[in-house]
């Protein structure tokens, strides 16, 4: 069987890595093979230059840091790719949409952030963990990026993302609960979303 894509997304400090990495210890033990991607990856000569873009060290333009957080998930593309193929749940902690997100948000065209990631391998199911931007902010207070720090900006990224969320194959998730709570209802959608047995 080909391997699905499962993208975890929403605001920072909304979650997203530890339901990936929850999600992923349920699917293993329900016999299932899964590997948890986080993007940015910092590690890639281009996730090192947005590294230095959201420490102040850069003063690139929207367009090209959206541009440059699309090129470091291509570089990921031929590992997924991969994985897929020897059937491996894969579960990106954050992936398409948050660039959708973060662009429409400083008023780049959605349209155009979705076309240049339409040789992406597509996730069967986007779960956005949904909190406040006040929420975020409470969860991490110290060493905030530069889009962390802007609350009005966060305000339209979660706009964005609930407005995504009306497409089919996406679940909305309230981000404010418990971790145990949401990462019920985190298997609950995955499960139903990919027929898992």
């Amino acid at each position: 069987m080909r391997g699905r894509v499962i993208a975890f997304e929403g605001l920072d400090q909304s979650g997203k890595q530890t339901q990936a990495q929850l999600l992923s210890e349920r699917l293993e033990a329900a016999g299932h093979r899964s590997r948890v991607v986080a993007f940015p990856d910092y590690r890639t000569a281009i996730g090192r230059e947005i590294g230095r873009a959201l420490a102040g060290e850069r003063d690139y333009g929207a367009d090209v840091m959206q541009l440059l957080y699309v090129a470091n998930r291509f570089e990921w593309k031929p590992e997924i790719e991969r994985a897929l193929a020897a059937g491996t749940i894969v579960l990106c902690d954050r992936y398409i949409a948050s660039s959708v997100a973060y662009g429409e948000a400083q008023g780049l065209d959605p349209a155009w952030l979705n076309d240049v990631q339409r040789y992406l391998p597509r996730p069967d199911l986007t779960v956005v963990l949904d909190i406040a931007p006040k929420t975020a902010v409470e969860r991490k207070a110290l060493n905030r990026d530069r889009f962390e720090q802007d609350l009005a900006l966060l305000d339209r990224v979660r706009a964005s993302y609930c407005r995504q969320a009306g497409a089919p194959g996406w679940v909305l998730v309230d981000g404010e609960r418990d971790r145990a709570a949401v990462a019920a209802d985190v298997a609950t959608a995955a499960w139903q979303a990919l027929g898992l047995p």
